[in-house]
């Protein structure tokens, strides 16, 4: 007889021995020749090596599935055991799906530029994603790098916003500086938990294979291994975006977000992401892709919002510019 120590690498316990250790029975159940022991992440298994080997190949199966999937029920437990569920090959969704939401959902490409995106990222370390509010660029690179996180291409994910104020100054803010900064990042956070379970996010947050800081925060480090997205990047100075840049270190991805029809910064500051979209658009590695009204997926109203106000510009524009005007 032999012992063997299986590690739940990446998942909660309790998506795998199920509620009360209900799924755990169901696994047991279809090892009778092995004794199992659970405890905490880890599984103890006794018996012989070759029960022993698809005992742990099956719940490396397991594993893999709650990755892609974020949940396990009895029935898709009995089809994994039974053979009857093809696996995805690493790195590969199914179809055309990035990865299932906390509640078995498939996220996928929901307009043509999103699936540009989505090719970009294999051909690209750097990718600039901009375009009008509502496109689901922030969505869609967030759902990438999980995926990437999911699949092991990445150690770690960094997300990060410039703390621009439009209206609100953070000294009157209450709290402490974590107080006043988390509303900028919210955005990030939500996009985070329709992803990944909560359990599962606190932990990944709590350890820091994921993070997420104000642009500031980025100052001095060398980020290798990551998946990093500056969100929000019109809003980024051009001494911002050349400092984010230049952290990019070994086997990493980078995505800068943003619309730049909704710069907030002060009058005399350029946006660092027109100036990049000019500068590095003919290096090898790096590419834009531009999102447009077509691609807005929210409330069909925004649609004609962001038009209205596109429209409003440039009747505003075409007014200066007119003889007379200054």
């Amino acid at each position: 007889m032999m012992e063997r120590i299986i590690y739940l690498e990446g998942v909660d316990p309790v998506q795998v021995f199920g509620v009360n250790n209900t799924l755990l029975g169901k696994i047991t159940d279809y090892f009778p020749r092995i004794r199992i022991i659970a405890r905490g992440s880890e599984i103890k298994a006794v018996g012989e090596q070759e029960e022993l080997d698809r005992f742990e190949e099956k719940i490396q199966e397991l594993i893999d599935y709650l990755h892609q999937h974020n949940q396990l029920t009895a029935e898709e437990l009995d089809m994994l055991m039974l053979e009857n569920i093809p696996r995805t090959p690493a790195g590969k969704a199914a179809d055309d799906v990035l990865l299932y939401n906390t509640t078995g959902k498939p996220i996928r490409a929901r307009t043509p530029n999103q699936e540009v995106l989505i090719r970009a990222y294999a051909e690209n370390d750097l990718i600039l994603a901009v375009g009008p509010a509502g496109t689901g660029k922030t969505y869609t690179s967030i759902a990438l790098a999980v995926r990437a996180l999911k699949n092991r291409e990445v150690k770690r994910i960094i997300l990060t916003r410039p703390a621009v104020e439009t209206g609100e100054h953070l000294g009157f803010l209450p709290g402490d500086m974590k107080e006043k900064l988390d509303p900028y990042l919210q955005p990030l956070y939500d996009a985070l938990n329709d992803m990944i379970p909560f359990r599962k996010l606190a932990g990944y947050l709590e350890d820091s294979t994921i993070q997420i800081a104000p642009l500031a925060f980025m100052r001095g480090r060398t980020l290798e291994n990551a998946f990093v997205i500056l969100d929000e990047g019109q809003n980024a100075t051009v001494k911002q975006v050349k400092m984010f840049l230049t952290r990019m270190g070994q086997h990493s991805k980078f995505i800068i977000t943003g619309d730049i029809t909704q710069i907030d910064l002060p009058d005399k500051q350029r946006s660092g992401l027109l100036q990049a979209m000019k500068i590095l658009m003919n290096i090898p590695g790096i590419t834009t892709v531009k999102f447009g009204q077509e691609d807005i997926v929210r409330h069909p109203l925004v649609r004609h919002i962001v038009r209205a106000y596109d429209d409003l510009d440039k009747k505003e524009s075409g007014e200066k510019s007119k003889p007379g005007k200054n």
